[in-house]
């Protein structure tokens, strides 16, 4: 889509939290009304209506609708960012395995700043599968980044907490 329209979506995200939650419907009826400008089979329509519906406390709405989006092709930052947050909303909705193998793969793409968010929902996801040493892994080893000091001594016991021991 052009960058009016991303503009437009962006301007009605930032308006989020002036929506009570009662006001939800109304929220997504703005993301919904962007969306039909949209052709109908564009990945983003599925993908921001996820969101509307994610952001909105609905991740049982909001999974088949980034599905949609990425079987339509959704991909670069956007899709990462659906395959994200289609894993978080999969783990609030008592399929998290589901979302560990979405993830996983993503620990071996091209890097950006998506990496610690990837990192975290698979930890969550993880943990959900009650295999919390390997979340914690993983968030150790995202955390150890961007500590001023330690980095070394974080990512290795990161590491320690999923090797075998010798």
């Amino acid at each position: 889509m052009n960058q009016d329209w991303e503009d437009r979506v962006t301007a009605a995200w930032a308006t989020l939290d002036d929506y009570p939650e009662e006001e939800a419907a109304t929220f997504r009826a703005v993301i919904d009304a962007l969306v039909a400008e949209l052709p109908e089979d564009s990945p983003l329509g599925p993908f921001e209506q996820a969101c509307a519906w994610d952001s909105t406390g609905h991740s049982d709405r909001a999974a088949p609708l980034y599905r949609e989006a990425l079987a339509r092709g959704l991909n670069g930052y956007k899709g990462r960012r659906a395959k994200i947050q289609l894993s978080s909303s999969l783990r609030n909705i008592g399929q998290a395995e589901e979302g560990v193998k979405l993830l996983t793969p993503e620990l071996d793409g091209p890097s950006d700043e998506l990496d610690d968010a990837v990192r975290a929902t698979l930890a969550l996801c993880l943990s959900s599968l009650g295999r919390d040493r390997e979340g914690l892994s993983l968030v150790l080893g995202a955390l150890a980044a961007h500590l001023p000091r330690y980095q070394r001594s974080m990512a290795n016991y990161a590491k320690a907490l999923v090797e075998p021991e010798e």
